[in-house]
């Protein structure tokens, strides 16, 4: 596309891209400019894509069939590349997911609905496609294999559940597909609750709407319960926190209640049945072999 900056490139202007799996990641950070995609673009190659838009930092304007919308952090656009577009925007920072139309489980006459519309990263399940678009960039480096593939197909079903659910056609999404979201967003609720003491399998449930019996279901396909990703995941923030030289000075027992353990003996035990050693002795060991 032919991008114009205002002022002359330089340090500000960069860009990652990625694959994960069957979608493209593009990371840019830029001064402010303007950028289009026009009916030359088109003649030269039609690339039957769509562009999912997430605004990391920063405003953008774009427009597209007619239409125009402001997009600011967190907010998420869509673009046909099979058609004309042009945005002008701020210093930025910006994700794009690229996916091959083909693979979208909603129909095109839908989507272009969305062409050119802001749709708010705030709330539901646009919240959660927003804040985990912005991280991917951070990850790529870490997938490979079928586990980047893995990666990318749950993006994809978050991406298409977020965009149904603004057009308000979710029944015309496959059982997987939202079967799979809903996995994702319960796994995401864990992450970001692993300092609360009164994460359980039962609040985590509650907090979707769903039996626990349910829950259970969903996550036996993975092989790992509930209870034991929760137990997992916070010894894994704990064993972090202690090889962390600049926290070397925290109690041991107030690393276990950050992170939702606040019975001393009852993070002692079970952090030595993960790892071998107790914490104190664990970050000790470690420590010192780092000097």
């Amino acid at each position: 596309m032919d991008v114009t900056f205002v002022s002359t490139p330089g340090e500000r202007e960069q860009m990652l891209l990625g694959d994960l799996g069957p979608i493209q990641v593009l990371e840019t950070r830029s001064g402010p400019g303007e950028a289009r995609w026009s009916e030359r673009h088109l003649r030269e190659k039609d690339p039957d894509r769509w562009f999912l838009f997430v605004q990391g930092e920063g405003d953008t304007v774009s427009g597209q069939q007619g239409r125009r919308a402001r997009f600011r952090t967190g907010d998420i656009g869509l673009t046909d590349m099979s058609r004309p577009f042009h945005c002008s925007y701020t210093e930025r920072r910006a994700v794009l997911v690229s996916y091959p139309k083909a693979l979208s489980p909603l129909d095109d006459r839908d989507l272009t609905r969305l062409a050119g519309v802001s749709i708010p990263g705030t709330t539901g399940t646009a919240a959660l496609a927003s804040s985990l678009i912005r991280e991917l960039p951070r990850q790529l480096a870490s997938y490979g294999g079928s586990e980047a593939a893995r990666a990318g197909t749950a993006v994809l079903d978050l991406v298409s559940v977020a965009l149904a659910t603004h057009l308000e056609r979710d029944p015309a999404l496959p059982p997987e597909t939202r079967t799979n979201v809903l996995l994702l967003s319960c796994r995401r609720y864990i992450e970001e609750h692993l300092s609360d003491p009164a994460l359980t399998p039962e609040t985590v449930a509650a907090a979707h709407h769903i039996s626990l019996r349910y829950l259970h279901r969903l996550f036996e396909p993975s092989g790992e319960g509930v209870a034991a990703l929760i137990r997992r995941r916070r010894l894994a923030r704990c064993r972090q926190d202690l090889l962390d030289p600049a926290l070397a000075a925290r109690p041991v027992a107030g690393i276990g209640a950050r992170w939702g353990l606040p019975d001393a003996a009852h993070f002692s035990r079970i952090f030595k049945a993960a790892h071998g050693l107790p914490p104190a002795a664990y970050r000790s060991l470690h420590l010192q072999q780092e000097q």
